[in-house]
């Protein structure tokens, strides 16, 4: 006889250990790495580390400079980022929001942006 659950449910258990969370292999892991660091510069010839970057820059998440030979970087649109060669190693940051509460706002209108500070 077989028990079961009184109450139904969708997910389904597949066997074996789940494998441990690496920023090359896990997007939310490559985002976390990248939101704790700062930066993360991603190798010229690593694919799957660059297309997760370039779902995540879509998104919004984080954004892509290519690191030019000068060390300069170049930011890739994620329409750029979805083309880009292997040839470069890139730069995966944290965007600046660009409705983010700068200190240089008047007290007197600081009310207006009470929302996005809590």
């Amino acid at each position: 006889m077989e028990s079961r659950s009184s109450q139904p449910t969708n997910v389904i258990r597949f066997p074996g250990a789940r494998s441990s969370a690496n920023p090359r292999h896990d997007q939310k892991s490559l985002m976390d790495a990248v939101y704790s660091a700062g930066s993360l510069t991603i190798g010229a010839d690593d694919r799957a580390t660059k297309a997760m970057a370039t779902r995540l820059t879509i998104f919004g998440f984080v954004v892509i400079d290519e690191v030019q030979a000068d060390g300069m970087g170049r930011r890739l649109r994620p329409s750029e980022a979805f083309h880009a060669s292997t040839a470069l190693p890139w730069r995966v940051s944290k965007p600046s929001g660009r409705y983010r509460v700068d200190d240089g706002i008047p007290e007197t209108d600081r009310e207006l942006f009470a929302a996005l500070q809590a």
